[in-house]
């Protein structure tokens, strides 16, 4: 059987990390992007010219929500890692509509051509948004995830329902791992860290929503490449099922120390103004990666510190 595997979203921020892992582990790679205007094309195409260089990997230009451009990829592949989305908590208050249509549209779209091509190998990436805020912490993949506080999160809530229908029905196997907050080079600019790190290298005060008493388990995108390639293996074997797994840090950090992490890196003092916290944000996330541990091999290598300071060495660098 060939070694190959169409990624949707390969142009985006986790997409372009796992397109390089799974290509430096011999796989072949069909990349999906449609350029969602969501940020900036260049940022995407600077990703994809390194990965047009290297061997096994081919793009296409295309929406998940077009059957006839899945088509043609799917029957190629002989496993889906699907990562594209419409992302974002706060945007998505503001558009649900077009969160619906991209992120549960898109993923019910995929899954049927999966269905009609006879591929049943399926990784799909959803996101710690669906614990809301009622979940204990840590959050385990038993809790029940019924009370999301934002569309993107019911958006992700809703296609892990549509993977374990498809499981259930058609026979696939399903991994869908629920990512907790990302970070790393080439990170989103809109994501706090970076536009942290933007703003205080330029001089520029920051705005710290709430008290700073906020707690995220910040993941380096490394460890969420490896949770992936665990989930490919796992999703390898022949017997049906569908799996939620953590893929996180395991590891809380405030908000006011990250700021203190990015502005120690920089060799500044920071200038933090304090506002008020915003509808569709969670105070705390944490994962309990028992469960990635035992079936994924999954572990995480990079600590915050060590994450930090290999983020701002990158925005250095790519800012000359």
């Amino acid at each position: 059987m060939s070694h190959r595997v169409l990624v949707t979203g390969a142009a985006g921020f986790v997409g372009g990390h796992c397109c390089e892992g799974l290509l430096e582990d011999g796989w072949q790679v069909i990349g999906l992007d449609n350029f969602d205007p969501f940020y900036d094309r260049s940022l995407k195409e600077a990703t994809l010219a390194s990965l047009r260089s290297r061997p096994g990997f081919r793009f296409v230009e295309g929406d998940i929500r077009d059957a006839s451009c899945l088509g043609p990829l799917v029957r190629e592949a002989n496993a889906v890692l699907h990562l594209a989305a419409r992302a974002g908590v706060r945007p998505s208050i503001a558009h649900p509509e077009t969160y619906v249509s991209i992120n549960v549209l898109g993923t019910a779209t995929l899954l049927e051509v999966c269905r009609q091509a006879g591929l049943r190998r399926f990784v799909f990436g959803s996101s710690s948004s669906v614990y809301g805020d009622t979940t204990p912490v840590p959050f385990r993949e038993d809790a029940p995830a019924v009370d999301p506080i934002s569309p993107y999160a019911a958006t992700k809530r809703a296609g892990e329902l549509l993977c374990s229908v498809y499981a259930h029905l058609h026979g696939f196997r399903i991994a869908a791992l629920r990512l907790f907050t990302i970070y790393g080079p080439r990170q989103r600019p809109d994501l706090a860290i970076h536009r942290f790190t933007r703003l205080l290298a330029s001089g520029q005060s920051i705005e710290q929503f709430g008290d700073g008493s906020s707690e995220r388990d910040y993941t380096h995108v490394a460890d969420i490449v490896n949770g992936v390639r665990g989930a490919l293996r796992w999703a390898a074997a022949d017997q049906p099922g569908f799996e939620i797994f953590n893929v996180g840090g395991s590891r809380t950090v405030r908000l006011d120390r990250l700021i203190a992490l990015i502005a120690g890196a920089l060799g500044i003092e920071p200038d933090v103004k304090r506002a008020d916290s915003e509808e569709g944000d969670v105070r705390r996330t944490q994962a309990d990666i028992s469960k990635a541990r035992q079936a994924l091999g999954y572990q995480p290598q990079v600590p915050i510190e060590e994450g930090i300071r290999q983020f701002v060495d990158w925005y250095r660098h790519s800012r000359g």
